[in-house]
């Protein structure tokens, strides 16, 4: 084995690493000391993405793009089995019974009513001025907007794989777009509202933490032994995840080539959704093996569980924003302004309703936390929600959580729809009245399911 720089494949994950590590420092200073950075509560791993992106586009820096899409897919499955398997409780404040699955709701109609502009601005373009752009990349606003990198990354990738050249850089330039209107937005209507009296900000409170759940139990003076434990126990159901996803597409595959050539790349795509149900069950069964007296399970700590997600999330983040190839939108900038601006306000309008009619006594922590997580990630959502609440007394936070369980169950009619929607016209105009139907269904479950009631 040579161990020497002349083994570049041995040395490239390392150097690779301590770019990124380099950088994050520079950029986490950044975010301490300039204080319009600090201001605009803009994450410091979102900060880093932008300036690795900006170092690689004009040659100073050079990063591996199969490195840095490899961190990116990874760091969604493992960040969301993390967060799967954290032990709950109902959170700060009591929700009632329906409040979970109308943030489930909300969440969804958020990525039907931004899948709904996108096709609206990229049917017509792809028709006419814009022939590079496919029919169906404005499902790709959902995807950058309200889930983040990660599912940024996957099926642009994806619909790359169909013919639209630049696909994935259009999708993650979305998503990092996204975080600067969760961030940039999000505070301009925080300080609005301060003004007008509408909420408090407490300017004693330090955003240090990007945290997105309670500590429900804790063993921060353990040994390393149980720290690793956590770690293994997440990489254990993220290989379960594989083992689950290979068998469902070799199963597909061998029945039929047609039916696999359409499902089983939306089904690797949504690796993360499958890890989240097996860690879920997992975390039941092992709840249910010892446990202890609070109701969690005695083998799952809550505080390592969400470092782990935390780290997650923050390394996809990063390495998602730098793995944007510029060039590869060149010729796609209408599209792409048109899509971001106006999702972004009609992200907005839509969340302003929903949110009124699903928190009515938390309405604005349940708003700016929902608007920050439908832009950027639940991370971005809890950032916004801490300028306005930030001793969590609210259960907005919680919402953010459980509103994911249910979002991933009513979110799943979209992994038919994705895989539909670019193959010709006439699918992608059917695809677009189904999610004008669904949004209307998910209108009725935040609007009519269950009582108004005082909900903390």
């Amino acid at each position: 084995m040579d161990y020497s720089a002349a083994n570049a494949a041995f040395w490239n994950p390392i150097i690779q690493a301590g770019i990124i590590s380099v950088v994050f420092l520079l950029a986490y200073y950044l975010r301490e000391k300039v204080s319009f950075i600090r201001r605009g509560m803009i994450p410091a791993v979102v900060i880093e993405g932008f300036i690795l992106l900006f170092l690689k586009s004009v040659g100073i820096v050079e990063l591996d793009s199969m490195f840095l899409e490899s961190i990116t897919y990874h760091g969604i499955a493992i960040g969301f089995i993390a967060l799967s398997l954290e032990p709950r409780k109902s959170g700060r404040g009591k929700a009632n019974n329906f409040t979970g699955l109308k943030s489930g709701a909300i969440i969804v109609s958020s990525y039907m009513i931004q899948a709904v502009v996108g096709l609206v601005i990229t049917i017509p373009l792809a028709l006419t001025f814009v022939p590079k752009l496919i029919l169906a990349a404005g499902i790709l606003l959902p995807m950058g907007y309200g889930q983040g990198p990660g599912q940024a990354n996957n099926i642009g990738s994806s619909y790359e794989a169909l013919g639209f050249a630049g696909g994935r850089s259009f999708a993650m330039s979305i998503a990092a777009t996204g975080y600067l209107c969760a961030c940039v937005v999000g505070l301009i209507v925080t300080n609005i509202l301060v003004k007008q009296g509408k909420v408090k900000r407490d300017a004693t409170k330090v955003l240090a933490e990007s945290g997105t759940s309670d500590i429900v139990n804790s063993n921060k003076g353990e040994t390393g032994d149980w720290i690793v434990g956590q770690i293994a126990i997440v990489v254990c159901v993220y290989i379960i995840t594989y083992l689950v996803t290979k068998g469902i597409t070799d199963g597909i595959a061998a029945v039929s080539e047609g039916a696999a050539k359409s499902v089983n790349s939306l089904l690797w795509g949504f690796n993360f959704i499958i890890g989240s149900a097996l860690a879920m069950a997992i975390r039941a069964i092992l709840t249910k093996v010892d446990k202890k007296e609070d109701g969690s399970s005695r083998y799952l700590d809550g505080y390592w569980l969400s470092r782990i997600s935390d780290i997650a999330f923050d390394i996809m983040i990063i390495a998602g924003i730098a793995s944007i190839e510029l060039e590869d939108i060149s010729g796609l900038w209408i599209p792409f302004i048109l899509m971001t601006v106006i999702g972004a306000i009609v992200t907005f309008i839509h969340l302003s309703i929903v949110c009124k009619k699903a928190y009515p006594d938390y309405y604005y922590e349940g708003l700016l936390s929902m608007y920050g997580m439908m832009t950027g990630t639940i991370s971005s959502g809890v950032l916004l929600l801490k300028e306005v609440d930030p001793e969590m007394k609210t259960p907005a936070a919680n919402n953010l959580v459980t509103g994911s369980s249910f979002g991933i169950l009513l979110g799943i009619p979209q992994l038919v729809l994705i895989g539909m929607a670019p193959k010709s016209l006439n699918l992608c105009l059917i695809v677009f009245g189904i999610i004008a139907a669904y949004y209307v269904v998910l209108l009725c479950i935040i609007f009519f399911v269950g009582k108004d009631k005082k909900t903390y």
